[in-house]
């Protein structure tokens, strides 16, 4: 797996970091990892397969249509 450096990170944007980890329980580096995997966002893949997952968790359901519910709450 590559590695990356960061060089100039700001004194209290590090010390935030620690404090969310702390917060977590996990380590700086692993913190650190997530934030940058959310930041980047998903892959295209990643996304067809998050909408197979769902597709296949509700086949078969029958779902209620919800407009007429939220146009009479639009009209409050």
């Amino acid at each position: 797996m590559p590695d990356i450096l960061i060089r100039g990170l700001d004194g209290q944007t590090l010390k935030r970091l620690k404090a969310r980890a702390r917060r977590h329980g996990r380590s700086l580096q692993r913190e650190a990892h997530l934030a940058l995997e959310q930041a980047a966002g998903a892959g295209a893949d990643e996304v067809a397969a998050m909408l197979d997952a769902w597709k296949d968790r509700f086949a078969g359901r029958r779902l209620a249509n919800s407009v007429g519910l939220i146009r009479k709450d639009r009209g409050r």
